[in-house]
């Protein structure tokens, strides 16, 4: 089923805001210590923070996971990736684990495995910053020259993306099934720690959302 970007559902303004939310369920405070997979429907958490095939930005061996799921042509993933990357940055602690999530269309589709394929060549971090990067719609050329004009070597990821096809797309329909299963609606939706956060926060209170991952880490 087609869903929409995020409603831009709309941040929260201030931290009493941001912890209202978690209050009326909007965003779930911890998951429960007996796995949910069992269920059928709500995946297990160390499916969707430990996924090895899953890219993973920032430090990689980090004490607080920010899981993204996002859609390359979805214009508020674009404006939020820069504050985004700061914040990952000026942390230093941040495990971030990007999970593409095409829901847009057929060319977020082709963009995705794209991406996906320049893991092979070790250039998905370069390709991801192109394609959330750009400014216009992608089409397939658009996505080949950003591809490009980032180093990635575009005959490569399209044999690698043949050859490795079926493991990216089984990438992507867990992708989906998790995005379903933790009932996100829309592009840009969050994991951060254990609390989940289905829209677009400012970075400031990403910063306040973190601090209080790892509090509620430490408090177990």
């Amino acid at each position: 089923m087609k869903r929409s970007t995020s409603d831009a559902t709309a941040a929260p303004t201030n931290r009493r805001e941001v912890l209202g939310l978690f209050g009326a369920g909007a965003a779930l405070s911890l998951w429960p210590r007996a796995s949910r997979a069992q269920d059928g429907d709500e995946p297990d958490e160390a499916s969707v923070l430990r996924d090895p095939d899953a890219p993973v930005l920032g430090n990689a061996a980090g004490d607080i996971a920010i899981v993204e799921w996002f859609d390359y042509n979805c214009p508020y993933c674009r404006k939020l990736d820069p504050e985004l990357q700061q914040v990952v940055h000026d942390d230093g602690k941040v495990r971030w684990v990007l999970k593409e999530w095409p829901i847009l269309g057929p060319v977020s589709v082709v963009a995705a495995r794209m991406a996906l394929a320049c893991k092979y060549q070790d250039r998905y971090a370069k390709a991801h910053d192109a394609l959330i990067g750009t400014s216009s719609k992608l089409t397939e050329p658009r996505i080949d020259e950003l591809l490009a004009e980032a180093g990635v070597d575009v005959d490569r990821a399209r044999r690698d993306l043949a050859t490795n096809a079926k493991a990216i797309d089984k990438m992507l329909a867990r992708n989906d099934s998790q995005a379903r299963g933790l009932r996100f609606r829309g592009t840009p939706s969050f994991i951060v720690g254990k609390f989940r956060v289905p829209g677009v926060l400012t970075m400031a209170q990403f910063e306040q959302v973190i601090a209080d991952a790892r509090k509620a880490k430490t408090a177990k």
